[in-house]
């Protein structure tokens, strides 16, 4: 009995780690396909879809249900990417600028950039997850997504962890991007964030069904802030 736990345990180990290497290169693939600027925010969307069919025990063929997704949300996917990107290159730009300056304006601006950089990240970790699991208005993915990352503080710490110990790794071993690098992180946090959301619908439906006492005044709405 505990020679065959072990072998299944091994068997789906190994398993999990094929999906991931395959995944991440149709993530690289797809992105390419895009010109990148174009396929990265569709890649992704496509990637964290199939991360939540299999966090959920769902097996669908790989390679056909990535490129339908794809192809699906390619204009949302761009819709939700661009914005990022564009965010992203900006505060780059201004670290850039202001960290190479020793006065202390140039640091207060430095260290402000830095923490608006946590911010987005946390965000974008939110992001997609929440794309593959909420039918929102694409303008409510970003304002939810943010909310969730400042009202839960303790799962936005672990995924940003989660973050820089993947850019570490990959930068430590560069061999293991074309096989694991971004498959990795996007099958974790795809992973916490299933659970995490989970929790917090049920907590939702949980406060929803307590009575309200007589001098109680009225609770939030779930569509104010999905928390």
């Amino acid at each position: 009995m505990t020679s065959g736990g072990f072998g299944f345990r091994a068997y789906t180990l190994f398993d999990t780690l094929l999906w991931i290497a395959c995944l991440n290169i149709l993530w690289l693939v797809f992105t390419l396909l895009g010109g990148v600027v174009l396929g990265i925010g569709p890649s992704t969307a496509a990637a964290h879809v199939l991360v939540r069919d299999k966090v959920r025990g769902s097996a669908t063929p790989l390679m056909r249900r990535y490129a339908r997704e794809y192809v699906k949300n390619f204009g949302k996917g761009n819709a939700l990417g661009l914005p990022i990107l564009a965010v992203g290159a900006a505060l780059a730009l201004n670290w850039g600028y202001f960290s190479a300056g020793w006065d202390f304006g140039s640091q207060i601006a430095s260290a402000g950039i830095l923490m608006a950089a946590l911010f987005v990240a946390g965000t974008v970790c939110y992001l997609f997850p929440m794309f593959a699991r909420y039918e929102l208005a694409l303008p409510q993915y970003f304002l939810m997504s943010s909310r969730f990352a400042v009202r839960h503080l303790a799962g936005t710490v672990i995924l940003l962890f989660v973050t820089a110990a993947a850019v570490f790794v990959c930068r430590s071993v560069p061999g293991l991007i074309p096989f694991f690098g971004v498959g990795a992180w996007l099958y974790v946090t795809g992973w916490l964030c299933d659970r995490f959301f989970t929790a917090n619908d049920e907590s939702m439906a949980s406060a929803d069904t307590l009575p309200a006492a007589p001098t109680a005044t009225p609770a939030t709405t779930q569509e104010a802030s999905l928390v």
